[in-house]
């Protein structure tokens, strides 16, 4: 992955939280304040805007950049989570000016590191690690077995989607949602659905379209 490739897969994540502001906020409406969004939104279309110039080379500064605008442009909870994770991923891939498979990988497993070490959050917490764990385990499992980062990112939103799924049958023990106790179970998680967005921009917007229409 070149300097080209993953700005532009920055700006796909960009588009497609802004095509879906308004599901996000029909989910976040039911478990926390409606803004996720407009944070998301936001906060991406910063980042994605703040490194698309192409004139920064290290990627690993390119990331780390992204995360700090993003940060600055949206401080909220979620902001400051998803750019720690791009922050993390930055510091991890310092001095480098092409990604090969693994280190898109440690990429993605950097991400996750930076925004469960933040929020204090593990997989079956129902937080957006749900959706994106199962991700990031899937594109692992490809590229381990020699399958095109292509390959592995349709592998990789189609685990997330599940994964997002999967949290209706979870407790939540973080944020609003917790303060319902077992009746968050049935619930879907808002930021579940961030990771599993994510995902299906990373793999080019075609997995789960129908599914993500249908939810609306």
């Amino acid at each position: 992955m070149n300097q080209q490739e993953l700005i532009a897969m920055l700006e796909r994540i960009s588009r497609i939280m802004g095509e879906n502001r308004n599901y996000l906020i029909e989910l976040d409406s039911i478990v926390g304040d409606s803004d996720l969004g407009l944070t998301m939104g936001d906060g991406f279309l910063a980042a994605y805007e703040s490194v698309s110039d192409g004139l920064e080379t290290d990627l690993g500064k390119l990331l780390y950049n992204a995360g700090k605008t993003m940060g600055n442009k949206v401080p909220s909870t979620m902001g400051t989570l998803m750019a720690a994770g791009l922050m993390r991923a930055g510091k991890i891939l310092k001095g480098k000016t092409e990604l090969s498979a693994a280190d898109v990988v440690a990429l993605f497993e950097a991400y996750e590191a930076g925004v469960a070490d933040l929020g204090k959050a593990k997989p079956g917490d129902k937080t957006f690690l749900d959706g994106f764990h199962p991700g990031v385990q899937a594109l692992k499992l490809e590229v381990e077995a020699g399958k095109s980062l292509e390959e592995g990112f349709k592998k990789a939103a189609e685990a997330s989607w599940e994964g997002f799924e999967h949290t209706t049958t979870m407790v939540a023990v973080h944020g609003r949602a917790a303060t319902r106790g077992e009746a968050s179970r049935s619930l879907k998680d808002p930021g579940a659905a961030v990771a599993a967005l994510m995902m299906k921009a990373v793999a080019g917007g075609e997995i789960v379209e129908t599914q993500i229409s249908s939810e609306k």
